[in-house]
């Protein structure tokens, strides 16, 4: 079973279940802001989806001076995460009282 590594700010945790990772960044990481429309949301998965599924990946570039290597990778993670998390699990455990999103 893979594990799941929190790369926020070199964090390092690591979780059996990728659900007990999203909820984690988006609760013991602050929050940040959209350099392309200026959402503020959590860090990690939410801003990752956030950013490609709202904005063109040359607004990304653009705002957050990045390559298409960066870029790629983001996009793999989202994907990944995607493929075996049950975001509404996430959801309802981040609006259930372990923070909010």
């Amino acid at each position: 079973m893979p594990r799941w590594e929190c790369a926020i700010d070199g964090d390092g945790e690591v979780f059996d279940r990728v659900e007990d990772l999203i909820v984690h960044q988006s609760t013991d990481h602050d929050r940040i802001e959209c350099k392309v429309c200026g959402a503020v949301l959590p860090d990690g998965y939410f801003a990752i989806r956030h950013a490609f599924d709202e904005h063109s990946r040359a607004e990304y570039v653009r705002a957050y001076d990045a390559d298409a290597s960066e870029v790629r990778r983001r996009e793999n993670a989202k994907e990944t995460i995607e493929e075996v998390a049950d975001i509404r699990e996430v959801i309802d455990r981040l609006e259930g009282g372990d923070g909010s999103i």
